[in-house]
């Protein structure tokens, strides 16, 4: 058997200050013999449950738990990464179970974001808007793309970055485990090196911290103090949501690390390959708004319905007046 970098690893979650019970949930595999890794790898799940009441919890720590049993179970003939995507999507066929047969948590849902680390690689598989960074060499890049709708405003155009910000339906989740039969989970496949750093995360700590004060922090600490720094960050700042981090080093960093944090384009082809990203149908987000919307005041689904038929319009002139203008 060839020789295999050694994997460090923490993991930490956390209520938070304003919610009495804790949605997030983190599940590890970490084999205990060299053929165990060769048959499983590494596994390493988040997933934030969505539902309120215990319905959140529940669906987390289910989810979590039935990836893993699918994917222990599996055999490994179409690769780690597929193999991962297949055991998050039978777990969401379990969570659908298990919600059908609960009359008062008929809509509990949970994102997640999992990660099986093998023979230097990574296989990244997410839905929802929990994320996975790659840190290398003092620079952090956001792997996963958030399925939010605000995510996919920006993506349209129809929002920007600044207005992102101050979004009032910022929290919505376009997809997650449990909200359809086969939800669209992306894949994402990265070549590690030696001293990477993969960290996974529950939007409690990326609402609280910038990802240039992520990059600093993972850089100088070691992954068990930089999940308490990180975590204890985000609750000084409010700990409005439930946090979880976990942070995976694989190998060795440099004893003396000279590289200033940055962010990274997440389409540097060098740091991360898209393996899988089903894409819904153009103007999804625009649509969500408006069930999402309409769900919370059902009076005001006429309106919103106009009010998106009208944004629609105006987006497709100013392309065309767009397309003229470069013409001349």
């Amino acid at each position: 058997m060839e020789a295999t970098v050694p994997l460090s690893a923490a993991w930490r979650t956390d209520p938070g200050l304003v919610r009495s019970h804790n949605e997030d949930f983190v599940i590890v595999y970490e084999p205990e013999t060299p053929d165990d890794y060769l048959l499983h790898g590494t596994l390493y799940v988040v997933a934030d449950g969505v539902g309120g009441a215990d319905a959140g919890e529940v669906a987390s720590q289910y989810a979590g738990e039935r990836t893993m049993h699918h994917y222990l179970e599996s055999d490994d003939s179409d690769g780690p990464g597929a193999r991962l995507i297949e055991a998050m999507q039978a777990a969401n066929t379990d969570l659908r179970r298990l919600a059908a047969e609960r009359d008062d948590s008929r809509r509990m849902a949970t994102t997640m974001v999992a990660v099986v680390i093998r023979d230097a690689r990574a296989y990244i598989g997410n839905v929802g808007d929990s994320r996975a960074y790659l840190w290398r060499q003092g620079t952090l890049a956001q792997v996963t793309r958030d399925q939010s709708l605000v995510a996919r405003l920006v993506e349209e155009g129809a929002l920007t970055a600044e207005e992102a910000l101050r979004y009032p339906y910022k929290n919505v989740i376009l997809y997650s485990l449990g909200s359809e039969k086969r939800p669209p989970i992306d894949l994402f496949e990265v070549e590690l090196e030696p001293g990477d750093l993969l960290l996974l995360c529950s939007d409690g700590l990326t609402r609280h911290l910038a990802d240039a004060e992520i990059a600093e922090i993972v850089g100088r600490e070691l992954p068990a103090e930089a999940v308490e720094v990180l975590v204890g960050l985000a609750r000084e700042r409010g700990g409005e949501d439930n946090i979880t981090v976990a942070v995976i080093q694989h190998g060795p960093r440099p004893a003396a690390e000279e590289t200033v944090a940055a962010i990274a384009d997440v389409d540097d082809e060098l740091l991360t390959r898209t393996i899988a990203r089903p894409r819904p149908e153009p103007l999804a987000a625009q649509a969500m708004l408006v069930e999402v919307v309409a769900e919370a005041h059902p009076r005001l689904w006429p309106l919103l319905l106009v009010l998106t038929t009208v944004m629609i319009i105006l987006i497709f002139l100013l392309w065309i007046v767009i397309q003229q203008a470069t013409a001349i």
